[in-house]
């Protein structure tokens, strides 16, 4: 009986009669409209019928595959659309299922047009917002079976692409779909992650050769719009945009896993694209995780190649340049201790030859052009992340770098590849350090050069490695010029009028004041020393004139002008003293470096009689002597004379004569009248010593000057006039003295045995431990007692002594 009713069409029920009027005779005539809305109106007046209507398009969709009859199986699929774009009711989710059923059933077939039909259908679903959640819908296969077709290898090129294409929308159709219902299976899980995202890296990377993209993509053409990379990257893009807080990480691990499987970290291109997508994409107070990530990702990479390492810095580079400002996150201070590893790893590579037998890579030849290449760009790198942080974030920066150099401090160990290791690696923190100061904008020079950072800087500065000095000077440089004055200042010569270089001169702050009283002697003697060593070059007295000339504009009230004048003036003696056994060359640099700051200096103070002796000066110089001049020195081949014996008269600048003219402009004639001397300080410690035994000299010495024994030894002297005047008369004999005894005592503890030594230490502890018994004796009594006196044996009366724990106080003075 059954089969009979199937048979008649007027006994069937009335949903499948409607569903069969859908089909013409002729697949080709397609869809019957008319009968179509009949069967919408009929789903909508009946919603229960929905998941029967669904199931019988679902059989006859799947016979009409079967049978090859594909143009019927275009008007199911269009029917199903219509159904779902109309039909928004409770009981959707059973004919949500129907529908799902025969989109996987076209999207298993070999014929790749009814894969395109399966996918459209598919994003056009997609696309509908859901009344009702479901809990049992599945999309693994559509992500499985998506992916699959972003790789698709077909023959036919147009085809290939149209696949391809249809499997990246089914990507995104199901990205959609899933990333906002918290029902379904979360989408950004590592097995979903792993499949998706190398699907479109694959795509847009297939490309890159052949790519020809136009500057904007509202400059596309039709054709190009529509092209496999530019749908891809919008799919990627959007990927990116929908991701929390707490799915970066799952969605950033795949695209580090496909640039290392596919060794794409060495090209760059592609990586820094990729990357370039993530961090414009996401959402920016993220940015931080990504760049966590990368950081991550190159130490776990940190012996493999150097082209590789070098990659990921460029990815890091250009992430650090998007990222927001403070978007490096909480651990600012982790960012560049990675970096400074790396830093510090490479140099080890360089030197050594070897990943300390890395078993992946062992049998490479490390380059060192490479590991060069690696190493600015890790310096390159820090300067980057550097410029998004604010100044004081900055200032711990610069902090934490200088506390990465080896044999700063004795804490500090040395590099294990040795002298050489070391001095690479403070020079590449000297770079890291150049780079970070870039740029660097405060008003208050206390917080931009606290005496934490200065000092080891000065330390640094009395190397005898030119490299290491011409650093420390354009690190100083930086951190000085607050007004964009340098650059005014990069070539040394004499300017007639200092109004042509237009210097940004404003009022020296309290501020700036209390830094030069607290820093200036040592920042002059910094320039003092460097002018004297003998290893400096053209570059060293240009950053040295800049240096001088930047304290000028910058920090300079009426004192500092003063010693500023008496240090070129000493500077100047120290260029016609023959006992510092300095080069022809140096000595006239150091002329011309004089010349050339006073000239300048004379203008800014507007003095007509001091401008007047340093111009007539100048004048005799470019008559008989040029090359005392910056222009004849500081030139390309200069000519110089073979000694430098007969430098007097009017070629040089007189400390007399400036006295006078600017004690009568109301300086200080006094300061003036004195000759600068630089003070030995102790960051002579960290500076040229060559073994542990000077050291300990020096500090011994140091010690035996200011010990009490010594000062009880010496007699108090009156000071008289006449006692001054020697002293200063005798100044070069007492410094005479003073370098003999030194050496004395360096010999001493350099030749003299252990015991001798020993003996000295014990004899001068015993003699401190005697004096801190009578200073107790003096200060510590007993306290009096309050039962009075005692008699003693022998009639006389004796204090008695009772500890104050046995005291008995009256009651008012306890509470």
């Amino acid at each position: 009986m059954t089969g009979v009713c199937g048979c008649c069409g007027a006994l069937r029920p009335r949903y499948k009669r409607l569903v069969d009027n859908i089909f013409p005779e002729d697949p080709e005539d397609g869809l019957v409209k008319a009968n179509m809305e009949k069967l919408t109106f009929y789903a909508l007046s009946a919603p229960e019928k929905l998941d029967r209507i669904g199931a019988y398009l679902s059989e006859r969709l799947s016979r009409d595959v079967a049978r090859h009859r594909y143009g019927y199986v275009c008007i199911a699929m269009e029917a199903l659309d219509q159904l779902l774009m109309a039909c928004h009711c409770q009981s959707i989710n059973l004919f949500v299922e129907s529908f799902l059923k025969m989109v996987r059933k076209l999207l298993e077939s070999d014929k790749p047009s009814l894969q395109i039909l399966g996918t459209n259908s598919f994003v056009k679903f997609a696309n509908i917002e859901e009344d009702t959640p479901s809990y049992h819908r599945s999309y693994d296969f559509f992500v499985s079976r998506f992916s699959e077709m972003c790789h698709s290898s077909y023959e036919d090129p147009d085809i290939r692409t149209n696949i391809r294409m249809a499997g990246i929308r089914g990507l995104q159709g199901v990205v959609r779909k899933t990333v906002n219902d918290e029902l379904q299976a979360n989408i950004w899980d590592p097995q979903h992650m792993d499949k998706i995202v190398p699907s479109l890296l694959f795509n847009l990377q297939s490309s890159e050769r052949t790519e020809s993209r136009s500057p904007s993509p509202l400059q596309a053409s039709e054709k190009e719009k529509e092209s496999p990379v530019e749908l891809t990257e919008r799919c990627f893009r959007e990927l990116l945009g929908r991701a929390a807080y707490g799915n970066i990480k799952n969605a950033v691990t795949p695209v580090l896993m496909h640039l290392d499987n596919h060794c794409l970290w060495e090209g760059k291109t592609f990586a820094v694209r990729c990357f370039k997508i993530i961090m414009y994409s996401i959402q920016s107070q993220h940015s931080h995780l990504v760049i966590q990530q990368l950081l991550g990702h190159l130490d776990a990479n940190s012996k493999n190649s150097a082209t590789v390492r070098g990659g990921i810095v460029e990815v890091l580079l250009e992430a650090a340049a998007i990222a927001a400002s403070g978007s490096v996150g909480p651990t600012v201070l982790e960012v560049f201790n990675t970096l400074l590893r790396q830093l510090r790893l490479s140099v080890d590579y360089e030197l050594s030859g070897s990943y300390d037998g890395s078993t992946n890579i062992g049998t490479k030849i490390i380059k060192a052009h490479e590991e060069r290449q690696l190493q600015e760009a890790v310096i390159r790198t820090i300067g980057s992340f550097a410029n998004t942080l604010p100044t004081y974030q900055r200032s711990e920066v610069m902090l934490f770098i200088l506390g990465k150099f080896p044999g700063l401090h004795p804490t500090m160990a040395p590099a294990s590849s040795g002298p050489d290791g070391t001095r690479m690696i403070q020079i590449m923190l000297l770079k890291s350090l150049v780079q970070v100061t870039a740029d660097f904008e405060t008003t208050n020079m206390l917080t931009a050069l606290p005496s934490s950072f200065l000092e080891p800087m000065l330390s640094l500065s009395l190397t005898e490695d030119p490299e290491v000095r011409l650093l420390v000077l354009q690190i100083l440089l930086s951190l000085i010029d607050r007004r964009d004055n340098r650059s005014k200042f990069s070539d040394i010569g004499i300017i007639s009028d200092i109004s042509v270089l237009k210097l940004k001169v404003d009022k020296c702050s309290s501020q700036d004041n209390l830094f030069m009283k607290k820093h200036g002697q040592r920042l002059y003697r910094h320039i003092y020393l460097g002018c004297k060593e003998q290893s400096s070059r053209r570059q060293h007295y240009q950053r040295l004139f800049t240096l001088l000339a930047l304290l000028s504009v910058e920090l300079a009230n009426e004192e500092v002008v003063v010693d500023l004048i008496r240090l070129s003036i000493a500077l100047q003696d120290l260029a016609l003293s023959t006992e510092e056994g300095l080069p022809v060359y140096n000595r006239c640099a150091v002329h011309a470096l004089v010349a050339a700051y006073l000239n300048l200096i004379c203008q800014l103070t507007t003095v007509p009689a001091f401008c007047q002796h340093i111009q007539e000066v100048i004048e005799a110089r470019q008559k008989e002597s040029p090359h005392l001049l910056p222009e004849g020195v500081f030139v390309d081949n200069p000519k110089l004379p073979s000694s430098l014996e007969k430098v007097e008269g009017d070629v040089l600048f007189l400390q007399s004569k400036i006295t006078e003219v600017l004690g009568g402009s109301g300086y200080n004639t006094e300061r003036l009248g004195t000759p600068y001397v630089p003070q030995y300080m102790d960051e002579d410690r960290l500076s040229k010593r060559k073994s542990i035994g000077e050291t300990i000299s020096l500090q011994v010495e140091v010690e035996s000057r200011n010990s009490p024994e010594k000062e009880a030894r010496t007699p108090a002297e009156e000071i008289t006039f006449e006692t001054l005047k020697n002293a200063i008369v005798d100044s070069v004999g007492m410094e005479e003295q003073e370098r003999e005894r030194r050496r004395l005592v360096v010999e001493k503890f350099q030749n003299a045995p252990f015991e001798e030594i020993a003996a000295h230490c014990g004899a001068r502890a015993t003699m401190l431990q005697s004096k801190l018994n009578q200073i107790f004796e003096i200060t510590i009594r007993p306290p009096p007692s309050p039962s009075g006196t005692i008699s003693s044996g022998y009639g006389q009366t004796q204090s008695r002594s009772i500890p104050i724990y046995e005291m008995k106080f009256p009651d008012l003075c306890v509470y």
